[in-house]
């Protein structure tokens, strides 16, 4: 198979200018930042949800993933469902569909119904990250991709930020209905004005799918997103559920790379990783995703566990981090654009965020200010404004025009996949990381070292006192420890960087 788009049909401009460009843009940008925000505001309600629904902490824990299971497989899925049929009528429905479906959630009086409704939610919410950034690229000309680039970029990072801020202003003020319920009135006017003035670029096609791929991709996909939200809960590979479910995962993925490869009509074309900038470009994209949600995961426990924050203030120490990723982001999609090298960019990016997340290790405390910790996340925020745009920049100004809609979904879903291997990674870590320091603190706290201090019959009310510091402390390291190795990852990608080709100037 040839790597190029020459079997799809000539293109035709979809340009658009002034004021038509400005509400097409807020409507897109609209429909992502929704997507985006409901991968995470519904985190700091789950113990609400549950205790509304009755059910137990381990089965609340679906709610997310099964959101999560099918935005991942719905994601590759979009250049064919596009082609089949046409992108204005497949984003309207994805808006909608997505709408509606949060709706139906904030309806659900039990948890089978939440989850159900949740998944078809996540469904079609891969539908809208994934279309989001082609609509994007096609509206503006192609010497504004760094700026087409950027809009989509603050979507992407502003909602995980967002989403635990209005999550838990929702819940505390509201109830836990209208996290899901705040979607509609955005939602409906993104599915009006896209359906409306969206142009389509290319013509409907009669394509042949490959619905065996299709099939082992969900399979492939779902098993793996389901060992990696639950694989720390039950014990990882001891359990059989989580042994035989990775066993799938590795089968259905093996079989579809295979079927992929020698499918003339393949649901994913992999093909295009034989282009140096998309092999490397789905690597940093790996590592972005995880260097931007695993502390999103990581700061909230800290603020609400350690520093007993509300989850208002817990939501605003990520805000810290969102607001440079605003304002910056721009900047950089300008020197992209512009002809600067994204290498340098890049480089700067991953080691400016490995130094934060080491900054924030060293001050993060069981008695840290707001301040203290929000300054190393202005420090990232400032990295990763740094990162994404110039990636994408650098990805499709390095290779055939007629592969972007091929290329893009593909990084879309890498900084998915590795903002979720990076969560459960660092979930996993913490708690392996709290248990060892919890380990060392009991062995110095014995009533023999005690009684070296002169507390040779130590009370109880003094005992349960010490049980809970040592529990304080050894979480605070732990979820030091994690930040420590998300930083690590960071500096690790940088060195990929030198593999990336140099990207030519789109003005």
């Amino acid at each position: 198979m040839e790597l190029a788009a020459s079997n799809d049909p000539v293109a035709h401009p979809v340009v658009e200018y002034g004021a038509r460009r400005l509400v097409i843009v807020g409507a897109v940008m609209l429909a992502a930042l929704l997507e985006t925000l409901d991968s995470t505001i519904v985190n700091v309600a789950l113990p609400t949800i549950e205790g509304n629904l009755g059910v137990a902490v381990d089965a609340g824990v679906w709610i997310v993933t099964g959101y999560i299971i099918a935005n991942v497989v719905s994601i590759p899925l979009n250049p064919l469902l596009i082609r089949t049929f046409g992108r204005r009528a497949y984003f309207t429905t994805c808006i909608a569909g997505f709408t509606a479906a949060s709706v139906l959630c904030s309806t659900a009086h039990s948890l089978e119904l939440l989850v159900a409704f949740r998944f078809l939610q996540g469904a079609f919410g891969g539908g809208l990250i994934a279309t989001s950034q082609g609509v994007m690229r096609d509206t503006f000309p192609p010497t504004a991709i760094g700026t087409s680039s950027a809009l989509f970029s603050i979507a992407l990072i502003a909602g995980p930020a967002l989403g635990p801020l209005a999550g838990g202003y929702l819940t505390d003020n509201l109830s836990w209905e209208w996290i899901f319920l705040v979607n509609f009135v955005p939602g409906t006017i993104a599915a009006i004005v896209v359906g409306i003035m969206l142009r389509d670029p290319l013509p409907r096609m009669r394509t042949t799918v490959d619905w065996p791929g299709v099939a082992l991709l969900a399979a492939g996909f779902g098993t793996m997103q389901y060992v990696l939200d639950n694989g720390e809960r039950q014990d990882w590979f001891d359990d059989h559920a989580i042994l035989a479910a990775t066993i799938a995962s590795l089968v259905a993925l093996g079989l579809f790379a295979r079927r992929q490869w020698t499918n003339a009509h393949p649901v994913v074309d992999l093909h295009v990783f034989r282009l140096r900038s998309v092999a490397v470009g789905c690597v940093l994209a790996l590592a972005f995703g995880a260097i931007i949600f695993a502390p999103a995961i990581v700061t909230p426990l800290y603020a609400s566990s350690i520093l007993q924050y509300t989850a208002w203030y817990s939501g605003l120490l990520l805000v810290m981090r969102a607001l440079p990723v605003v304002l910056l982001t721009p900047v950089f999609a300008t020197l992209a654009q512009r002809g600067a090298d994204v290498r340098y960019m890049l480089v700067t990016g991953f080691l400016v965020s490995a130094g934060a997340m080491l900054w924030l290790n060293v001050e993060m405390t069981s008695t840290s200010s707001f301040w203290s910790l929000a300054w190393p996340l202005v420090v990232s925020g400032v990295g990763q404004s740094m990162l994404l745009v110039p990636l994408i920049v650098g990805v499709l100004t390095t290779t055939p025009p007629g592969l972007n809609g091929k290329i893009a979904p593909l990084i879309t879903l890498c900084v998915q996949l590795g903002g979720s291997v990076g969560s459960a990674t660092s979930i996993a870590f913490f708690d392996r990381r709290t248990s060892f320091h919890a380990d060392v603190f009991a062995a110095s706290s014995t009533t023999a070292h005690l009684g070296a201090l002169g507390m040779a019959q130590p009370t109880a009310a003094f005992l349960s006192r010490l049980a809970g510091i040592v529990s304080q402390q050894a979480t605070t390291m732990g979820l030091a420890d994690t930040l420590v190795a998300v930083g690590l990852l960071a500096a690790c990608a940088a060195p990929f960087v030198l593999l990336f080709p140099r990207s030519r100037s789109m003005v």
